[in-house]
């Protein structure tokens, strides 16, 4: 990253201004809670099946309940962000999204098994349309705050948080759950994340009309390829661009650049929501540790996960500054970053508690280091649709989230053992890499033709 802080604006030297880094900084945050929330069943679930008597199949269910709405609403969302800017949808995106995890929190008002599975499965599907925005915003913040040769870095920063959530909240929501009841990580959380639905519209603006950003800061950025206008309210200046139109959809859909940038998006998505939903439960059910013991061991890999994840991002603009390509520069950690998370079958094969960890580990680094579709997205996704490209990225890749926990859980049902779960979850990061290697070929803007 430049971390030149002077630039030459009329024969005077002016001191930059950084606040683009707070604004990544608000954007980690409120990603980082963003997952925690998706995650919050996956450490109450044990306890919540002890409760309500799940079975394998159902919990598979409920866990996709989340997907299923966050996909059917991703187009809709993009439209939303085109057309009325990322700073208000986002606002009201946190504040529904946490309102909705609070309410999972009084389930326990239901005597039947029936009426609690229904109840959960709707909630978890609210939540899921509610956070629908929440990474194609990010995305569309990011390409409006930083030039092209930050962008790999910002993005892997806040596509990390999914990992600092886990090791800040997996543990907490765990020790929650062991002493004071499931109901108290869903009341925490909810009234955590309205809160931070006001903070984020205080803080957040666009570039252009950011009263903290100098000349010089606005400058660097909109030379150095940022779309200073695509954050704030400028989407709703033009109609004809704002992503309404399915003749748009139809071009991101038909360039076989974006169509292998999706595929591989999806297959690196069964890698985190295995992490996001079963982990915890292997971890007690086929390793036998404690609920509590759970959360700090699912806790260690997140670690590896998050420096992974920023490492990604640093290696990739790394390669950029030493004048490799664009392709190469985000290719060749997404190709060995996919190559060491297939290392998690290797936990079929070993007894010893730390080997577990350690693969897992192992493969939570890679998935952390290859994890750049986002900065791919920046890179990549039209001028005048960022929102609604970045909306149909996020949509392919989250049906793994409603995919990946059912087939699981029928693998679980039918055979009894996470063996052939781990394997599945491996053969989707060899996809990755084939997808990327053999149908992605020149990594570059996309330029829509007009209706």
């Amino acid at each position: 990253m430049n971390l030149s802080n002077t630039i030459n604006v009329a024969g005077e030297a002016t001191r930059r201004s950084h606040v683009r880094y707070w604004i990544l900084l608000m954007i980690f945050v409120v990603t980082t809670v963003n997952y925690a929330d998706r995650a919050t069943l996956s450490i109450t679930g044990p306890a919540m099946r002890s409760e309500f008597g799940f079975d394998a199949v159902q919990m598979g269910f409920i866990f996709s309940a989340f997907s299923w709405a966050y996909v059917m609403a991703q187009i809709p969302g993009g439209w939303l962000l085109d057309r009325f800017g990322a700073r208000r949808i986002y606002a009201c995106s946190i504040f529904l999204w946490s309102f909705f995890t609070l309410l999972q929190g009084f389930i326990g008002v239901f005597a039947t098994v029936g009426a609690a599975v229904t109840t959960l499965f709707v909630l978890r599907f609210a939540v899921g349309l509610a956070e629908s925005p929440a990474f194609p915003a990010n995305a569309k913040v990011v390409a409006s705050w930083f030039p092209t040769a930050e962008r790999g870095t910002a993005s892997a920063i806040f596509n990390s948080a999914q990992y600092f959530a886990a090791v800040l909240f997996t543990p907490l929501m765990a020790w929650l759950t062991h002493a004071l009841g499931w109901h108290h990580v869903y009341l925490w959380m909810g009234a955590l994340g309205m809160v931070l639905a006001g903070l984020w519209l205080k803080v957040v603006r666009s570039p252009a009309t950011h009263p903290g950003v100098n000349r010089a800061e606005l400058d660097y950025i909109k030379q150095g390829g940022g779309l200073i206008e695509m954050s704030g309210d400028a989407g709703k200046k033009d109609k004809e661009a704002s992503g309404t139109r399915w003749f748009y959809v139809r071009q991101l859909l038909s360039n076989r650049m974006l169509l292998g940038v999706y595929l591989g998006q999806y297959c690196i998505n069964v890698l985190t929501y295995f992490f996001l939903t079963w982990f915890p439960v292997y971890l007690v059910q086929a390793r036998g540790m404690s609920i509590l013991k759970a959360g700090f061991v699912a806790s260690l890999p997140a670690i590896c996960g998050f420096l992974g994840g920023v490492l990604g991002g640093v290696i990739s603009d790394g390669f950029l500054r030493r004048g490799y390509s664009l392709t190469v520069a985000r290719k060749v950690p997404i190709v060995a970053g996919m190559l060491l998370s297939v290392s998690m079958i290797a936990c079929n094969y070993v007894d010893s508690e730390w080997l577990v960890v350690g693969f897992m580990a192992l493969a939570f680094f890679g998935k952390g280091i290859g994890a750049l579709g986002w900065a791919v997205v920046a890179d990549t996704a039209p001028k005048e649709v960022i929102g609604l490209a970045g909306s149909i990225f996020n949509m392919f890749g989250n049906i793994a989230g409603i995919v990946t926990p059912i087939v699981i859980g029928y693998i679980l049902g039918t055979t009894g053992s996470f063996n052939g779960a781990l394997v599945f979850v491996g053969a989707n990061a060899l996809v990755t890499v084939i997808s990327y290697l053999v149908i992605v070929k020149e990594i570059k803007r996309v330029e829509l033709k007009h209706p």
